[in-house]
Formats: structure tokens, C-alpha cells, sequence
């Protein structure tokens, strides 16, 4: 079984909801964080927007190391750029998700700090972990929405401000 068509299709899919979340995180209130240990709601909606960028890391190199890595997460300030930022990390996925690429998905592919290892997992491994941190995190982004009293929108079927409750 090839999985690059299936992890297309879950992506896109994946996608809609996302962008639906993206587009209503309200700039006045990007410093929000509901708890001193959470990220600000412009670090949590910034890294769900970057995550899809994920798949092309993991897809061309054999793995990363936060002690090597300087990484400044992309600079935004409107609902606006965190879609276009969303939208460029789609890109660089779909770039990667080619049938050329299905030998790869069994390559081994690791997650360190230095001589720490977080995890070692084949690449398609990391491409679902990928898209379990995009749902997550978008958990976590409705959670800050409902906090903030903003609408959740939905994801599987109809959020409670859909059904007037």
C-alpha cells in the first residue's frame, strides 16, 4: 500500500479545519496564554501554522537536533500572515509528497538535543506525528478561543457554538 496518496488526502483534509482556526485568531489578544507554562496564543497559532513544513523536514533530512539548530519561529501579526504562513508550510509538504518519495518513508529518522534522543521513528512515523501535533495543537487553539469567548469552529462534525449551545 502506497501511503503518500494517503497522507495527502489526510492533509488536505486536515487543512480546512485548520485554516477555518488560523483565520480568527484575534490579533488584540496574541499575548494571551491561559496558564504561566502555556505558549502565547501567537506562539501556539504560529507553530500549528508551521507544522505542515514539518513533512518536507522530514522527507530531506535524516533527522533533527535542537542543539544544532538555531530555529526563530516566523514573524507574524495578523490572522492574515498565519494563513499565508499556513499556506506556504502546505507547499513545501505537497512539494514532498510525490510518489518518488515513497521509498523514503521507511527511512529511520531522528529527534534529538545532542546526545539526547527524543525519538527515533521511520519518516513516515514522523509525518503522522506531524499531523497529530497540527491536531493538537489546534485542540489547544480552541481551547484559547473558548477562554477568550470566541466561537470554536468546527472540526469533525459541529463545535457547541454551532449547535447554539
Amino acid at each position: 500500500m502506497n501511503l503518500i496518496p494517503m497522507f495527502l488526502k489526510e492533509m488536505e483534509k486536515e487543512a480546512l479545519i485548520t485554516r477555518k482556526f488560523l483565520t480568527i485568531v484575534p490579533e488584540g489578544k496574541f499575548d494571551f496564554k491561559p496558564h504561566e507554562k502555556s505558549m502565547t496564543l501567537k506562539s501556539l497559532a504560529t507553530h500549528l501554522a508551521e507544522l505542515p513544513a514539518w513533512v518536507e523536514v522530514a522527507l530531506t533530512t535524516e533527522g533533527l537536533d535542537f542543539a544544532k539548530m538555531d530555529y526563530k519561529p516566523t514573524e507574524i501579526n495578523s490572522a492574515e500572515e498565519l494563513v499565508k504562513l499556513f499556506d506556504e508550510s502546505l507547499v513545501k509538504a505537497r512539494k514532498q509528497l510525490i510518489p518518488e518519495n515513497e521509498g523514503k518513508l521507511e527511512e529511520k529518522w531522528t529527534l534529538r538535543s545532542g546526545d539526547q534522543i527524543f525519538s527515533e521513528d521511520t519518516k513516515a512515523e514522523t509525518i503522522r506525528h506531524a499531523f497529530n501535533q497540527m491536531t493538537h495543537h489546534r485542540a489547544q487553539l480552541g481551547v484559547y478561543f473558548r477562554l477568550l469567548d470566541i466561537n470554536v469552529p468546527a472540526s469533525y462534525g459541529p463545535s457547541a457554538d454551532d449547535m447554539g449551545f
